[in-house]
């Protein structure tokens, strides 16, 4: 199980050194652990340059059997330890705006699951995207990917979704039918503020565009709300997710599609010093949802998560 545990990591990190690091194991440990199962199939797993690791097609389809193999092995042992412990509990989730209706069918999910625990939903903002963790105020938290902090365990990605650029109504680049990331260096974007890591904020604010020219940030912005009256007054633009087109539909702002933009994975994480056998349970709940097909995912109508084939 260690050894799967390791060939899944690398195959989603993609990086020896990221992946000894997330796992707390040498990478020495990783790459005998590797070498061990190429040995083992008779085909390699994975292409190594000195810039890049890459799945062959023989380690894609290993990942994706195995993925949902030890997801489905995890869960039973997580559930078995909650019944022997009679788990009924409390369990609260940060979420951020609307997330909480965009994933919903997970979080039923684990409450069919585990129908003795209480499943709270508190609001939690970009500005301060550990705090809440770190103060102990939720349990678990949905964040947009990376999330590298050393005190913080990252569970399984439930939704990816594409971005696009929210603008003021009636400007130019409302007009336009799609905008690239090159055309932010054109704008000012919002800025999230002081508390929120520098490389995490960077996924949708990034500092230039492709070529290099400098991206300015403008006004600061503390909450999704304050966000979108700054665009409104036409003071900054902003990188929002594909679900707020349903669920921010508002009078003065329009929703550009970004082609080339990022790609945000949102996963739900917790504090490793204060992991407990509900959150673990959670965790292979979500992991068996996750499991269900690939992790690109797009939001229905209904707000729904539906995985793409």
């Amino acid at each position: 199980m260690r050894d799967i545990e390791i060939f899944l990591t690398l195959a989603e990190e993609l990086h020896f050194g990221r992946t000894a690091h997330r796992l707390r194991i040498t990478q020495s440990r990783v790459s005998h652990a590797i070498k061990k199962q190429e040995r083992r199939i008779g085909a390699p797993l994975f292409t190594r340059t000195s810039r890049s690791v890459a799945l062959t097609p023989i380690g894609v389809q290993l990942r994706d059997e195995l993925r949902r193999g030890s997801q489905l092995i995890e869960s039973a042992v997580a559930r078995a330890r909650a019944a022997a412990q009679g788990m009924s509990d409390v369990l609260t989730v940060g979420i951020m705006g609307a997330l909480g209706h965009v994933v919903a069918p997970v979080l039923r999910s684990f409450t069919d699951a585990y129908p003795g625990v209480e499943l709270v939903l508190r609001e939690a903002h970009f500005a301060d995207p550990f705090g809440p963790l770190r103060a102990g105020t939720v349990d678990i938290q949905l964040l947009w990917l990376p999330v590298e902090e050393p005190d913080i365990t990252v569970g399984p990605t439930v939704l990816v979704e594409p971005v696009r650029l929210a603008v003021r109504e009636g400007s130019e680049s409302a007009t336009r039918t799609t905008m690239s990331v090159e055309d932010l260096g054109d704008h000012t974007l919002c800025d999230i503020g002081t508390d929120a890591p520098g490389y995490w904020a960077d996924e949708l604010i990034p500092p230039r565009t492709p070529t290099g020219r400098p991206i300015p940030r403008g006004p600061r912005v503390h909450t999704f709300q304050e966000m979108l009256a700054a665009i409104a007054a036409g003071r900054a633009v902003a990188l929002v997710q594909e679900h707020c087109v349903r669920y921010y539909a508002r009078p003065g702002i329009v929703y550009v599609p970004l082609p080339d933009g990022p790609r945000c994975r949102w996963t739900f994480v917790w504090r490793t010093a204060t992991e407990t056998a509900l959150i673990r349970a959670f965790a292979a709940v979500t992991g068996d949802f996750a499991a269900a097909g690939p992790t690109s995912s797009g939001v229905t109508a209904a707000g729904c998560v539906v995985h793409e084939a």
